[in-house]
């Protein structure tokens, strides 16, 4: 009978009757049976919900947002204040991070500036400014403006407020008042005996508009709206041009204004001697946190236009362009606030369990959970392939040792139950995590306008030891993205605080492991000198070993069954998750510029067997493995006679047809220095472990 039949026969025979004495029963909690409901909530942070009282005076926490533009542009922009109900921890207090713009960068630092009373007629207002400036922003129309505008909600809804900072010269006063009162404006309180003007005197005059006559001053720094457009615009300045100015048409034909407007819109301009007002279209409100965003659009805000003050109706007066410009960038910067909350009540919800272990940036947590779907900077592939790693390895030695009498592939059964996509995404579920996910690309047409009626819908959620979280809306969410994101939080854990670190968050979840050492039994002598040259082989590693019979179970091939009961698969079992782990460890810490794909490529192209079995070749290993079998003795001549024929110099071990990064060609020279201290099979490295773990 086939040798290799008998082997599989005494297994199978041997798990029958483990089976049987209960053998199997596993200590680690085995998961992925619950049905996965692929309709999970997304998460809104409490910091940034509250209650609006009635007739009272509210606390709030001022941040200055400093915005600063690292490019040449004709308008600069101005800094904003973030008003919020509750303090930011030290952490997102004073966090810094940066915009792409089309132009360049744009830097956002977060500075606290104090406490501001505000009276529930103040906090009205200037939901009322925010609601307007913003909705025009993103919309683009008073359509959707009005239907946002139709009463305040006092109840629980997104309490924050965003608001123009003053100039630096006008502080230590934070808030522009007189630009949030712009949204008070009406042509009937601004009649011809306007005091106040702006302008130097001479300059200043009455002129009409669709609502009303208004002064020049407050109708040239202002939003406007065009009822025959039904557009919005942003003024600058009042032109030298009137009605009665010519302009030329795209086809060279050249007309007064008047007549163009009669012509055109079917309009006949009344006031033909009054001046004109230039105006810019309202600026794109984009995702300025995108990884890449290679493609320029064409900007409709670069394109000035001369309005007739007596078809503009004003929306908002007065407010500079700049305030415009500055809160076109507000949506993405809040969203990445948004986004440090939601991470920061993931943490806090962690240390409730294990405060000693509370040490992991917030910037890192979200890392974590950002999925590549958002296109961001950042993402957590690298920190999934760090967290897969070291989760097998940790999963893996706690089979081994547990289960001392398993053969491997009863161990590699066990492992897959615990490690597999559905079981990883089951405690991860059991943990609150899928709503925690950041899984889309940021898109600002979605983001909640804060006191938006229309867009704040928000529904209260307790998590564990009662903390309180919001649900946004539900998304549509792949059980291996959640799969994913755990393994991603194991590595950053691991990553910040080592593996006692990454071990408290496993125990959080649910995979409860340890490096206990525990003595290693066989129920079988073995007497490696009878069987092996042990002096030579630990002269060859370099390494005197405690328990000798080690060498003999890692060089024995299942060939030997009838003589040595135990072969090396068990030790492979072991061996192979702890050097994926360390290379992956090795790669993450000391290439720390590493795109996902290369650390990926790099941990692939090292952990190669054929590399390996070449090292062991060249250091006569493969004349100590003890084998009965015709076939593994004609693989390993024919592994050493392509051993002869290949120079090392040039491939290192591997293929010469196989292609690397040049990232992975230049770290080959570290990768084939550390395979000489490796034997067939990583047989160095699971001897050494053993040797300080089991003894």
């Amino acid at each position: 009978m086939n040798s290799e039949i008998i082997k599989e026969k005494a297994r199978l025979e041997a798990c029958n009757q483990h089976r049987e004495i209960g053998a199997l029963r596993d200590s680690l909690q085995e998961r992925g049976n619950e049905p996965y409901i692929d309709q999970q909530p997304s998460y809104f942070p409490p910091e940034l919900v509250g209650h609006l009282p009635k007739n009272s005076n509210i606390l709030y926490h001022c941040y200055l947002m400093e915005l600063e533009q690292k490019f040449a542009y004709e308008i600069p922009v101005h800094d904003i204040v973030l008003v919020l109900r509750n303090k930011l921890e030290a952490e997102l207090g004073s966090l810094h991070f940066d915009l792409d713009v089309d132009r360049g960068s744009l830097t956002v630092n977060f500075k606290y500036v104090g406490v501001i009373n505000l009276s529930t007629k103040q906090v009205l207002l200037c939901r009322r400014f925010q609601k307007t400036l913003l909705s025009v922003l993103i919309y683009h129309d008073l359509k959707s403006l009005n239907e946002r505008m139709d009463g305040d909600i006092l109840g629980v809804e997104t309490d924050y407020l965003l608001l123009p900072a003053t100039g630096k010269h006008q502080r230590p006063l934070i808030i522009d008042w007189k630009c949030v009162t712009s949204v008070l404006f009406s042509c009937k309180k601004n009649d011809e005996s306007h005091l106040n003007c702006s302008l130097p005197k001479g300059r200043a005059r009455i002129v009409q508009t669709k609502d009303g006559p208004v002064c020049t001053c407050l109708l040239q720094k202002s939003l406007v709206h065009t009822p025959h457009t039904d557009q919005v615009y942003c003024t600058t300045g009042i032109l030298e041009l009137n009605a009665n100015s010519r302009m030329q048409h795209r086809r060279g034909k050249i007309t007064t204004y008047k007549e163009y407007y009669e012509e055109r819109h079917g309009i006949k301009l009344r006031f033909e001697h009054e001046s004109w007002v230039s105006g810019r279209h309202i600026f794109r409100v984009k995702n300025y946190l995108q990884r890449c965003r290679n493609r320029k659009e064409k900007e409709l805000s670069k394109q000035s236009v001369e309005l007739p003050p007596e078809l503009c109706s004003i929306v908002m007066s007065p407010i500079s362009v700049n305030t415009f410009y500055s809160f076109s960038f507000v949506p993405s910067i809040m969203h990445r606030v948004e986004s440090l909350l939601i991470a920061a009540n993931l943490k806090k919800m962690y240390s409730d369990h294990y405060t000693q272990n509370d040490a992991i940036p917030i910037s890192k947590v979200l890392e974590a959970i950002t999925t590549k779907k958002c296109q961001e900077k950042f993402d957590l592939e690298s920190l999934e392939t760090l967290g897969d790693s070291f989760l097998k390895y940790a999963v893996t030695q706690q089979l081994f040792k547990t289960y001392q009498d398993q053969p491997e592939g009863v161990l590699t059964s066990k492992k897959e139950k615990i490690i597999s996509n559905a079981a990883l995404c089951e405690f991860g579920c059991h943990r609150r995590l899928p709503g925690f996910i950041r899984d889309e690309s940021f898109d600002p047409k979605k983001w909640i306008i804060p006191g938006d009626r229309l867009g704040s819908a928000l529904s209260e959620e307790l998590l564990f030891n009662r903390r309180k979280i919001y649900i946004r809306e539900t998304r549509k969410m792949e059980s291996k993205t959640v799969a994913d994101v755990v393994e991603a939080l194991i590595g950053a854990f691991l990553s910040i605080g080592g593996e006692t670190s990454a071990l408290l968050f496993m125990e959080w979840l649910g995979i409860k492991v340890d490096f206990h050492i525990t003595p290693y039994e066989r129920p079988f002598p073995i007497h490696a000198e009878k069987r092996l040259n042990v002096r030579h082989l630990e002269s060859l590693l370099n390494y005197s070993f405690r328990d000798t019979s080690l060498l003999v179970e890692a060089l024995t091939h299942g060939s030997m069954f009838r003589e040595i009961p135990r072969d090396y698969e068990r030790l492979e079992f072991l061996g192979d998750s702890v050097l994926d782990y360390l290379m992956t460890k090795h790669f993450y810490y000391e290439y720390p510029g590493l795109s996902p794909e290369q650390l990926t490529d790099m941990r692939s192209a090292s952990v190669n067997n054929e590399c390996y079995a070449r090292s062991a070749v060249k250091f006569g290993l493969h004349k100590h493995i003890l084998r009965d079998s015709q076939e593994l003795d004609k693989q390993i001549v024919k592994t050493c006679n392509n051993f002869e024929k290949l120079s090392s110099e040039s491939t290192f071990g591997w293929d010469a047809e196989t292609t690397f990064t040049e990232v992975i060609v230049l770290t080959a020279v570290f990768v084939f220095l550390l395979t000489f201290m490796l034997m067939f099979g990583f047989l160095s490295l699971y001897l050494y472990y053993f040797s300080h773990l089991f003894s």
